[in-house]
């Protein structure tokens, strides 16, 4: 089954840190930096889905994953 990745978009993002808050096992905070990158596992996938809607930034895209 495919899942989704989380990304952040480095040039809108204003590294407010609600994505890495709300989200961690999808998202962090490096320095000044919000980082993304990372496979949601399934029971975090609503957390994950609330962050893309409430970014202030709209810096937020959840991508599905391809089955491997």
């Amino acid at each position: 089954m495919a899942g989704y990745t989380g990304y952040v978009n480095e040039a809108l993002c204003v590294a407010c840190g609600m994505c890495a808050a709300a989200c961690p096992v999808a998202f962090s905070m490096e320095g000044k930096r919000a980082r993304g990158g990372r496979e949601i596992p399934a029971e975090y996938l609503d957390d994950a889905w609330q962050v893309l809607e409430d970014c202030p930034a709209g810096a937020i895209e959840l991508r599905r994953t391809d089955p491997a």
